[in-house]
């Protein structure tokens, strides 16, 4: 009964809440008062907003509505469609003036920074806003709070919002990851009753694995805004791209026992930010604390949301000229309608979007009373990027390595993100700094067709940052990875020039199209294993039931050298496909780009003929992958979008829970992403059926924490280092070691700590796990595991002293980090058992170790 009673009060403090926020906005203004003929949200939705959560679709559709009934002040801009076909838009509102020439306000912004030929045309330009909700899918509150936002830009009444419209043009996005959004919400409304609960152990508090944050194949949006790996990224950025806003803000939700966080934001900032950039950081803040204070509202700033890491939706911004940040409501998807925090009291989730709705006022209220100051700086930002560029580089040169898909998906990402690039007209020698071995050369061999980046351009400011060997931290408590260098995560030789080159238009003479090359039918085909189109080939080979052989040594053949690693495919064991084979090898080379070429004998001038046991067969894997509850969405999302959408290559999504039931029989590969659950989803009895199937043959790849939760374990081979690598001083314990600074404490922890660093990683490129990286391989370090080399094992990829590279690593994380393992193949029975330190899929961006992954999924047997 008592339960019942405090239910029934805490259901009366919810409506009081509902009845006071939703009676007035922030500013006092009722939201229902309108002269426009608008219609509401809650007249449009039947309920008031804060009372239920609203999929995409009906919030979107509030927006359409809007626009029918307001058509001269607002209009929805369709960018796209989610993987599972949710609409993407963009509500755009502006004066009746400003909404008739809204193109001619998008192309002159264009044109006054150099991103669209052509004059722009006389006349003030307005400042260009752009608010961008719900990015991560349970922080649900931000597409209840655009309603409220839409709502009362429609408002001419409202003293604030003629100035917003007389000065700027606002976008809305109302949900940036519609398909986590509506993950979360159907959830959510089948797991509430109709009185909510705020007690935080029901079960309407605690989302089920994997959770509304993640897109749909679970990756993070809010870090991929460079990188655009995903297709509601692509879409949405190629719109950006085509805006330019000058001003960018992005709302989240934290946990339920913050309050509210808004800028200026905490260090590190990058250095490249401008001092005006800096400083409307402090107008914010001050704009958003004008609004808290008047209604008595928590908020914090300058604190753990810095503005270093280049994928954000606040730094991406920032780093191409607009002013860009962070908001955060206390609560996210555990505090659903109502929660109980631990004071006591209880958020609603009127509260939260009451605080949400303010800042967007006050964040559109800074940028419209200083309209011409923020025009006018963005294109001081750009005339300084096209005339005096920042960073020592001026020029950056990128070889192909012999291997121009690798080239070619540096350049994938340069179109990505508007990112000028030409190629060398003719061969020169220059001095410059060498990325590979981070020495500054005086002769630096330029060849002709080499790609060339000049900083003189408008995207200049971020091609220095994607670039930037090492990011110079002003802080080394930093929100996320430290280092993320292009050429690394490429691994392409680069070389970054202090003198100014202009490229030129025409690339390297390109060679025979991998389709077209040879006629007839040849004896059989060769493709270099190089780079992810090699991959992609081979999958799509095996697909079909092509036998594919490997030479494990490098071969010399009609006066050409192919490296170990290399695939090949003769007509003598694939008589069943008759004539069709050409058909199907030069179609999957055309697909893919793979470097493919016909030969007429297997008789090879140096190495091992076509028929030697050094050239061995592979089998099409039955791929299965472990996700579920302790699993890291992303890690799992990784995974399943490599086989998914880059290789489309078959791949069975298992449940942790259920790993006793499986039929293993049915796989050959079983990939742990990293997990802090496998001591519950592998007890020792399915552990026995595990290590029972790898011993018949199969292939356990175990990565990050699942290596680690191995070590040590009876049977596997990986083990921690016994013991520090610290220096005998260092060790030796004294009295004061245990007197600790409390304030200290954040900075004391990271010591232990690498938050994504790059290392140089040592391989042996004549084991299958290390094929093709024969020009190196740089990985991003995140947890310092301190794994020792194995004894019985192939040690594949390691580091000695001195392999670190760029990046924050804490000083005792640095002393793990050397000689450790970092990629390890242990031979288990029939089988095999990989081991991989680090993700070499880390957020899809880091090209280079797609080619390790395939080589631990098709070549490790």
């Amino acid at each position: 009964m008592k339960k019942f009673f405090l239910a029934l009060s805490l259901l009366g403090l919810f409506t009081v809440c509902q009845a006071q926020t939703t009676s007035s906005s922030p500013t006092g203004q009722p939201p229902t008062q309108q002269t426009t003929g608008v219609q509401s949200p809650e007249q449009f939705l039947g309920y008031k907003v804060g009372q239920h959560f609203t999929t995409h679709r009906e919030v979107v559709a509030y927006a359409e509505q809007v626009a029918r009934q307001l058509p001269k002040r607002v209009r929805l801009i369709p960018y796209g469609k989610t993987y599972e076909g949710r609409p993407l838009v963009v509500v755009a509102i502006a004066s009746e003036a400003n909404l008739n020439r809204l193109d001619d306000i998008r192309t002159n912004n264009l044109k006054r920074i150099g991103m669209m030929d052509g004059q722009p045309t006389a006349g003030s330009t307005p400042a260009i806003a752009w608010l961008s909700y719900n990015v991560h899918g349970n922080e649900a509150v931000s597409s209840e709070a655009f309603m409220d936002v839409l709502y009362r830009m429609t408002n001419l009444s409202d003293a604030v919002t003629q100035k917003v419209m007389n000065n700027a043009v606002v976008l809305l996005d109302p949900g940036l990851n519609p398909d986590g959004h509506d993950r979360y919400v159907n959830w959510y409304n089948q797991m509430v009753g109709q009185t909510p609960d705020p007690t935080p152990s029901a079960r309407e508090h605690n989302e089920p694995w994997p959770g509304g944050r993640y897109t749909h194949y679970l990756f993070d949006p809010n870090r991929d805004w460079a990188w655009q790996t995903q297709e509601t990224t692509r879409q949405r950025m190629a719109l950006y791209q085509q805006w330019m806003p000058h001003l960018h803000g992005d709302f989240h939700e934290m946990g339920v026992e913050s309050p509210y966080y808004f800028a200026p934001s905490a260090k590190p900032y990058h250095e490249d930010i401008t001092p005006f950039q800096r400083q409307f950081q402090q107008i914010i803040g001050q704009y958003c604390s004008r609004y808290f204070d008047k209604n008595g509202w928590l908020y914090y700033t300058r604190e753990r949301f810095d503005l270093f890491y280049p994928s954000y939706g606040d730094t991406y911004p920032t780093y191409n000229g607009a002013i860009g940040m962070t908001y955060e409501q206390g609560g996210s998807g555990r505090a659903g309608l109502a929660i109980q925090r631990a004071d006591g009291d209880t958020l609603t989730l009127r509260q939260r979007i009451d605080h949400h709705v303010a800042s967007s006022i006050a964040t559109l209220e800074s940028v419209a009373d200083r309209s011409a100051d923020v025009v006018k700086e963005f294109g001081q930002f750009f005339d300084k990027a096209r005339n005096s560029p920042v960073g020592s580089y001026k020029s950056y040169i990128v070889k192909a390595n012999n291997d121009p898909s690798r080239l070619k998906a540096l350049q994938q990402l340069l179109d990505n993100n508007k990112i000028s690039y030409g190629y060398a007209g003719k061969s020169m020698s220059v001095g410059g700094f060498n990325y590979m071995n981070r020495k500054t050369e005086k002769s630096v061999s330029v060849g002709a067709g080499d790609l060339v980046i000049s900083a003189y351009q408008p995207k200049s400011t971020l091609l220095k940052i994607l670039f930037e060997p090492n990011s110079t931290l002003e802080d080394s408590a930093t929100y996320d990875i430290t280092a993320w260098s292009l050429p690394y995560a490429f691994g392409l030789q680069t070389y970054g020039l202090t003198t100014r080159l202009t490229p030129g238009t025409a690339p390297a003479a390109a060679s025979a199209t991998p389709a077209s090359a040879g006629s007839g039918s040849p004896y059989g085909y060769v493709i270099r294993w190089q780079s992810m189109p090699s991959v992609q080939m081979l999958a799509g080979l095996l697909k079909q039931k092509v036998r594919v052989r490997v030479a494990e040594k490098a071969f010399e053949l009609e006066n050409k050298t192919y490296p170990t690693g290399t695939l090949i495919v003769t007509r003598g064991n694939n008589e069943q496909f008759g004539p069709r084979l050409d058909t199907i090898i030069r179609a999957e080379a055309t697909r893919t780009g793979a470097d493919m070429t016909p030969v007429q004998t297997g008789f090879v001038a140096k190495g091992s003929d076509f028929g030697s046991d050094f050239v061995t067969g592979l089998k099409a894997p039955r791929v299965a992958v472990v996700s579920g509850e302790g699993s890291q969405p992303p890690a799992v999302g990784e995974v399943w979008h490599f086989f998914d959408q880059e290789l489309n290559y078959p791949v069975t999504m298992l449940d942790g829970n259920g790993l006793g039931t499986v039929d293993w029989g049915k796989f050959d590969v079983l990939v742990l992403p990293t997990n802090y659950n496998y001591g519950r989803f592998l007890n020792d009895r399915v552990l026995t059926q595990v290590k029972d199937w790898i011993r018949a043959g199969g292939k356990l790849i175990a990565m990050e924490r699942a290596a680690a939760f191995f070590a040590g374990k009876d049977g596997f081979d990986l083990k921690e280092k016994a013991g520090s690598t610290d220096s005998a001083k260092d060790r030796k314990a004294v009295a004061t070691d245990s007197l600790k600074i409390y304030g200290d404490r954040e900075r004391v922890a990271i010591s232990d700590e690498t938050p994504g660093s790059i290392y140089r990683v040592n391989i042996d490129t004549t084991h299958p796990l290390g094929f093709g990286l024969d020009n190196g391989y740089y990985t991003l370090v995140q947890n310092a595991y301190n794994f020792d080399f194995l004894k019985e094992g192939w040690n594949v990829g390691y580091l000695k002293n001195d392999n670190y590279v760029a990046g924050f690593a804490g000083r005792n994380a640095k002393n793990k980090l050397k000689n450790t393992l970092l990629m390890g193949v242990q031979s288990f029975g029939r089988g095999n058992v990989v081991y991989l330190a680090d993700d070499p899929l880390f957020r899809g961006f880091w090209y280079g170790g797609k080619l390790l992954f395939g080589n631990a999924i098709f070549m490790v047997n």
